[in-house]
């Protein structure tokens, strides 16, 4: 079954981009999605019987990949607990992406190949999920990063995208650059990649030095720490995370995907799988909680003042991937997968009903466009209403009763202060993600009120913006989705509900993001605890942290929550009791707001230090090195002296007989000069 389940992808992919133009749109869509379907069914079917089951898993071996002297490498598919979860997320999320976007791309006329793409997306994901080795694990992780950028670029006629696509690759390949590092010395430490023989020789390399740099330094702490620099990457962390905002440029399905269920929580996914390496590098493990407190905070405070509804959303994936990691860094691997489990649900609902508001607003993405739209598209806005409460943590301190982001969440943040009483980087972690708590409510609530409340656009246009009443930098980084679609008149006709086939997969996920935390918080964290498991994550030391959570003092429960209900009601203030007060408040403070408008100035910072020297670089070796000495010595040096001798042998052929004659006379004269002068010797 699980060969089926990681190859129906595949062979979906094969079927709509090979054959897609021949068999047609629909045929293509129907096939994918089907396929989709089929492996989403039986990736349940494994859940219950591996995870809720009495099943231990299996490891089947497809072939050997290669044998190279102590390197062996096969080709295995590893089913076990942490397994099963990634694969119910993978494909059920995708499979209902493929559904939705039978409805949002029916007008593109290039949907074979989206759809190709997308299937070739979800099966370089449910390879990396299923490795058991850490070569196959890079096999899934570059595949990913290849279908990220395939799909990121989509519509390539337009510059931002094709911008945007290369940016996600290029920055994927720093952290990829250190995964790979890390995966070396692993290899070098243990003479394996497999992670059964690397788990068993991981405790008897502790304290091991290598030497690096000149200095002799922990290997197994800096084995930990490249791995995760690949995490940084692909999770996009703080650093590293430039990319992930404007993948928004993609078609707002391929954000959902990316955003929720596959490519960003890779880095969660390794580093949970690996967790025996992270459990005896507790440097690393630091560094790792630190990253993710860090940016949880920083992606929060960015998402405050964007405008565009599809970036807005993306901060909050950023922000809420630190919260998987703070959970990890401090032990509780089973905290922060449990999240990465209830993140699905709740933030591909939020984009998906992102690309429903979209949808009715005719490809407008710009919030300061929007408003009154929650009579409109009823059915839209109680479903981002939903994913809201579930993002934010909605639920009752101390009890059973909240939305599923309210069992994950708040179980990182009681983890953390947990963990506080033993190091100085998890207590960074509890006030990152309590203040982050706020900021999430904060902003949340802002993308409601701002896109379904107040005025309706065409009255609310001529009230002016939310700050300073223009903001071209915000908007010329702002790319549409209309690229591939007829407009109708952008914004000429009424809001209109989304077709039936939109809102299905809606409804589908509203249920996960109500109900995921209240049923499966007793086995990804509670009394059910090992039973679910079956030691598929390594715990050791910090077992005790899923109990100490439980003995914490009571205000620690009720933090977040404060947190949650004051964001709320200061966006409620802003928003609705007070309109113009966003506006009065960026007046007041225009550094404060242009910092944040402009993510920190990373991208620009970036660009001055790696992006405009690398161009310059480039152009010193391209017209000084390769230009002007390679082939100004070479090849192009030897034609053009070839042609100076050509244009001075030119002039001499005039098309006069008297300078031929006396040419021959000059010749003649020389001729008779020679012998005359030799016979004289």
């Amino acid at each position: 079954m699980i060969q089926a389940i990681v190859f129906l992808p595949l062979l979906g992919f094969l079927i709509a981009g090979v054959f897609g133009r021949k068999i047609g749109p629909r045929p293509s869509e129907l096939v994918t999605t089907g396929l989709l379907f089929a492996s989403a069914a039986m990736s349940w079917i494994t859940f219950f019987d591996v995870a809720l089951g009495h099943s231990q898993g299996v490891t089947p071996v497809l072939a050997n990949w290669m044998t190279v002297g102590a390197l062996k490498v096969d080709w295995a598919l590893r089913v076990d607990t942490l397994t099963a979860v990634m694969l119910v997320v993978v494909t059920s999320v995708s499979s209902l992406v493929h559904l939705y976007s039978i409805g949002y791309m029916h007008e593109d006329p290039s949907r074979p190949r989206f759809f190709a793409y997308l299937s070739l997306f979800t099966f370089a994901m449910l390879m990396l999920v299923t490795a058991d080795n850490l070569v196959q694990m890079f096999f899934g992780w570059e595949g990913v990063g290849l279908a990220s950028y395939l799909l990121i670029g989509f519509w390539y006629e337009k510059p931002s995208a094709c911008a945007a696509a290369i940016k996600a690759f290029v920055v994927n390949r720093v952290g990829d650059f250190g995964f790979a590092l890390g995966i070396f010395l692993i290899f070098q430490l243990t003479q394996s990649l497999s992670f059964n023989e690397v788990f068993a020789a991981v405790p008897g390399l502790a304290d091991k030095p290598v030497h690096v740099f000149g200095m002799d330094v922990d290997a197994l702490e800096i084995a930990a720490f490249l791995l995760f620099i690949g995490a940084m990457g692909k999770s996009a962390q703080f650093f590293l995370h430039t990319w992930l905002p404007d993948a928004m440029e993609g078609p707002t399905p391929v954000s959902a995907l990316i955003h929720a269920a596959t490519m960003v929580t890779a880095g969660v996914f390794m580093v949970a799988r690996l967790s025996p390496i992270f459990e005896h590098a507790p440097q690393a493990a630091a560094f790792v909680t630190v990253i993710g407190a860090v940016t949880a905070f920083f992606a929060a405070t960015v998402g405050l003042v964007q405008n565009d509804i599809k970036r807005v959303i993306a901060y909050s994936t950023c922000s809420q991937l630190g919260y998987m990691f703070v959970a990890e860094g401090v032990g509780a691997y089973s905290i922060g997968v449990f999240h990465l489990f209830t993140h699905a649900f709740f933030k591909a609902l939020l984009f998906l009903c992102a690309g429903s508001v979209i949808h009715a607003m005719h490809h407008e993405q710009d919030m300061r466009h929007m408003g009154g739209l929650w009579n409109k598209i009823p059915f839209t806005f109680t479903m981002m209403t939903i994913g809201t409460l579930a993002i934010i943590g909605f639920g009752v301190p101390h009890t059973s009763i909240g939305f599923a982001g309210f069992f994950s969440k708040d179980a990182i943040i009681e983890a953390a202060f947990a963990a506080s009483q033993h190091g100085s980087a998890a207590m960074i972690g509890f006030v990152s993600t309590v203040v982050a708590a706020g900021l999430t409510s904060f902003y949340s609530w802002r993308l409601v009120f701002m896109t379904f409340f107040g005025k309706p656009a065409g009255e609310a246009e001529a009230h002016g913006h939310d700050a300073h009443g223009h903001d071209d930098h915000a908007h010329a980084a702002h790319g549409h989705d209309d690229h591939a679609h007829d407009d109708h008149g952008h914004g000429h006709h009424a809001p209109h509900e989304s077709p039936v086939v939109m809102l299905a997969p809606l409804a589908v996920l509203a249920l996960g993001a109500v109900a995921a935390g209240y049923v499966f918080d007793p086995y990804f964290v509670g009394h059910d605890y090992d039973e679910f498991w079956k030691g598929a994550l390594f715990t050791g030391e910090h077992n005790h942290i899923l109990h100490a959570r439980h003995e914490i003092p009571d205000w620690v429960g009720f933090a977040p929550f404060v947190m949650t209900a004051l964001g709320f009601l200061v966006a409620f203030y802003v928003y609705i009791l007070k309109p113009g007060t966003a506006q009065k408040l960026g007046a007041a403070f225009p550094r404060l707001y242009q910092f944040l408008l402009n993510k920190w100035y990373f991208d620009e910072l970036y660009d001055a230090i790696f992006v405009k020297p690398a161009f310059a670089i480039g152009r010193l070796f391209w017209k000084g090195g390769d230009g002007a000495i390679i082939d100004g010595l070479g090849p192009d040096g030897v034609a053009a002296r070839v042609a100076d001798g050509a244009k001075i042998a030119v002039r001499l052929q005039t098309g006069y007989i008297y300078n031929y004659a006396f040419a021959m006379l000059i010749g003649v004269a020389a001729i008779i000069t020679y012998y005359v002068a030799g016979g004289l010797r």
